[in-house]
C-alpha cells in the first residue's frame, strides 16, 4: 500500500528462476552440504541522469528503514501475503500510478518498481503472475500486499492472508523517448509454465558423491544429471533429475521425489 505522506521522498533476467541457486534446501541421502540460500543481488542500482530514482532510495516507516533493492535477479522469497482493496482504491501508489484492486498488483517493501513476480499460494497450488507498483506491507511479517483480484484468484480472499512463494521473473527497463523523455518497459519474459524442468535433489561439495547418487537414479530409471555451480570460493555439484517441459509436471515429479526420500527436492527451469 501506499507510503504515507512525510515518508514518500522515498526495474532477473526475463527467463524464469523458478530457483537455482535462491531456493532454499535440498535433501540427499549421502552426506551433502545445504545448497546456497537465496541473498540480495549485488548488481549496482539502475540510474537515470545519474540520479537513484526516488523509489530506490531508502525510506523509514515506524521507525524501521527499508533499503529497497538495486535488482530483483534471483530473488525468491516465503512467507505470509495479505491483500488490500477499499480504501485504497483510487489513490496513489508509491510510484505515482493511481491503485486500481482489479488490477494484477502487487506491494513490496524492496523489490524494484516493475518487476514482475511468480506469487504460488503453497495452500492450494494456485499461482499466478503480479507486477510491483508500490510499497508495503508494514504489518508484522507480511512479506506481499496483493491486490484484490489477485488474492481471488489465489484463494485467499476468505481468510485474509495466506503462505505463498513469490520469485521474480524479470523488471522493467528505462527506455528513451522523444523530446529526451523517459519511460520504464517491462523486459517480456517467458511463459513460465514451458520450459526445460528438472527437480534438483541433492548438492554436494564433492563430485564423487554427486555422481554416485546420478548413477543410482539412472539406474533406477530416473534421467539424471550433474551440474556444476560455483559460489563464491565454494563449489557445489548439483543433481537434478529430467522433470519434462511443462511446469505441472515438474510439480508432480517434485512430489514424487519427496515421497522417495528426498522430501525438500524442488523444481529448477532451464
Amino acid at each position: 500500500m501506499s507510503c504515507p505522506k512525510h515518508i514518500r521522498t522515498i526495474f532477473l533476467p526475463a527467463l524464469l528462476l523458478l530457483c537455482g541457486a535462491t531456493f532454499s534446501g535440498c535433501t540427499t541421502v549421502l552426506t551433502s552440504t545445504p545448497p546456497p540460500k537465496a541473498a540480495p543481488p549485488t548488481k549496482p542500482a539502475t540510474k537515470t541522469g545519474g540520479r537513484i530514482p526516488a523509489t530506490q532510495r531508502p525510506y523509514q516507516i515506524d521507525g524501521k528503514t527499508y533499503y529497497p533493492l538495486p535488482s530483483a535477479e534471483g530473488y525468491v522469497e516465503t512467507g505470509t501475503a495479505s491483500w488490500y482493496g477499499n480504501p485504497f482504491h483510487g489513490r496513489k501508489t508509491s510510484n505515482g500510478e493511481t491503485y486500481n484492486m482489479y488490477d494484477w498488483t502487487a506491494a513490496h517493501k524492496t523489490l524494484p518498481m516493475n518487476t514482475r513476480l511468480l506469487v504460488e499460494n503453497l495452500g492450494n497450488g494456485k499461482s499466478t503472475t503480479v507486477r510491483v507498483n508500490d510499497r508495503g506491507p508494514f504489518v508484522g511479517t507480511r512479506i506481499i500486499d496483493l491486490s484484490y483480484n489477485v488474492a481471488r484468484d489465489l484463494g485467499i480472499m476468505k481468510e485474509g492472508t495466506g503462505q505463498v512463494r513469490i520469485t521474480a521473473l524479470g523488471e522493467a527497463e528505462t527506455v528513451q523517448l522523444a523530446d529526451n523523455k523517459t519511460a520504464a518497459q517491462f523486459l517480456p519474459h517467458a511463459d513460465f509454465q514451458k520450459g526445460d524442468f528438472y527437480v534438483q535433489i541433492g548438492a554436494f561439495t564433492l563430485q564423487a558423491n554427486a555422481d554416485r547418487l546420478k548413477d543410482k537414479m539412472n539406474k533406477g530409471g530416473r534421467e539424471t544429471e550433474t551440474f556444476r555451480h560455483e559460489r563464491g570460493d565454494q563449489i557445489f555439484y548439483r543433481v537434478q533429475v529430467k522433470a519434462g517441459n511443462t511446469l505441472t509436471a515438474a510439480k508432480q515429479m517434485a512430489q514424487t521425489m519427496a515421497g522417495s526420500g528426498f522430501p525438500e527436492a524442488f523444481v529448477v527451469a532451464r
